[in-house]
């Protein structure tokens, strides 16, 4: 131990023994001067009238020794601020695929065409007589907001490392925030470099997707405990349930492959997916169909086995989104994927992988999160 840190050690024993009005480790006798103004009433030294936990256990003595063991803060006020930070990370993932979607529609994925530069030698956009100004600001602003998404998955993190007692599976959760984001980044400046290969922009949305995923489940994870998870629904129900899941995988695949082989590339000069649009939207919609099969069944199991309240909630909203987001893609699909609602059908994808996550957390518990320890909560509350 260096010479610093075993002075610093003897000031806070002085001066948590002289608040006491104890010198060294001992407490002073009863009728004992240890104040300029004397003994108190009765005989009593004057520090006998303070609260007992000024000079032994009790909240003040608690604090000092949370600070000695190495507690940190905050546990109550970071769990507020850990939730509002998680719920504010599901909708940014979302986001930021609908506003790359709107990168795609516009042309502008070669706004900026290079990475991480906007242009050789400006990280900003530059006035091109090839590239047209708006374009680039589309672009441009949507790296701005993918960096605004880090900050918001990083403060994530960070909150959940403070939690106390340290939980490892919400810190690996709120750690595949900012670890995603930076893989995105780099994707996308893999697309950028191949021009908008379909191939290229495929996983990038397929990433936000999983990304949405994992953040509903750290809002989740923010309130629940850490024990195995146990079911609420029936095998057969869960069962159901996973079957559910896999189906929306494959669905939101071939929905990425429809848009490859589809209009909007992202820069008019973008080559395309060789396979028919027609032949990929029947596999798109063959594979909604079996979603929806798949909830109407889930949803008969879960009548006859008089399945809890929250956890219908949750399938009816999911079954609402998933019809929405169905009649969407038909009318998409008949108006010659206008735009606005290739826009509007990312932001129901995302819905969708929302809900389903949703009813998926609903579908088992793990109790509740573990209380912070007694000297963790003083310290919160000090």
């Amino acid at each position: 131990m260096n010479v610093t840190a075993v002075w610093f050690s003897g000031r806070v024993t002085r001066l948590v023994s002289r608040s006491c009005g104890v010198v060294g480790n001992a407490r002073p006798q009863a009728g004992q001067d240890r104040s300029p103004r004397g003994p108190g009433r009765g005989g009593r030294p004057e520090h006998a009238d303070r609260p007992e936990h000024a000079c032994g256990p009790g909240p003040g003595w608690g604090r000092a020794a949370a600070y000695d063991r190495g507690v940190r803060r905050p546990t109550a006020v970071s769990q507020g601020w850990l939730r509002a930070a998680t719920v504010a990370v599901v909708f940014a993932q979302a986001g930021i695929a609908v506003t790359g979607s709107v990168v795609r529609v516009t042309g502008s994925g070669l706004g900026c065409p290079s990475w991480p530069e906007c242009f050789p030698g400006s990280l900003t956009p530059v006035r091109h007589d090839e590239v047209a100004w708006l374009n680039q600001w589309v672009e441009f602003g949507n790296r701005l907001l993918i960096s605004v998404i880090g900050l918001i998955a990083l403060a994530c993190l960070v909150l959940a490392w403070l939690v106390v007692p340290r939980r490892r599976r919400l810190v690996a959760l709120a750690a595949t925030m900012p670890l995603g984001v930076a893989l995105q980044a780099v994707v996308g400046g893999v697309t950028v470099r191949l021009d908008l290969a379909w191939w290229t922009v495929l996983p990038h949305f397929l990433i936000s997707m999983v990304l949405i995923w994992l953040a509903v489940l750290l809002v989740r994870a923010v309130g629940e405990g850490d024990a195995p998870p146990r079911p609420l629904l029936t095998p057969v129900a869960h069962r159901l349930l996973t079957v559910a899941v896999v189906l929306l995988a494959g669905l939101l695949v071939a929905g990425t492959l429809v848009t490859s082989a589809g209009p909007h590339a992202g820069d008019a000069e973008t080559p395309r997916l060789d396979i028919a649009v027609r032949t990929l939207a029947m596999v798109h919609s063959g594979l909604l169909f079996a979603f929806v099969a798949a909830l109407a069944l889930l949803g008969l199991v879960m009548r006859r086995a008089g399945t809890a309240t929250p956890v219908w909630r949750r399938y009816w909203t999911l079954l609402a989104v998933v019809v929405a987001q169905g009649l969407l893609g038909f009318v998409q699909y008949w108006t010659g994927v206008p735009e606005a609602l290739v826009s509007l059908h990312v932001l129901g994808a995302a819905s969708v992988v929302i809900a389903t996550a949703a009813l998926w957390v609903a579908a088992r518990d793990r109790g509740d999160a573990v209380p912070a320890e007694p000297a963790a909560r003083e310290l919160a509350s000090a």
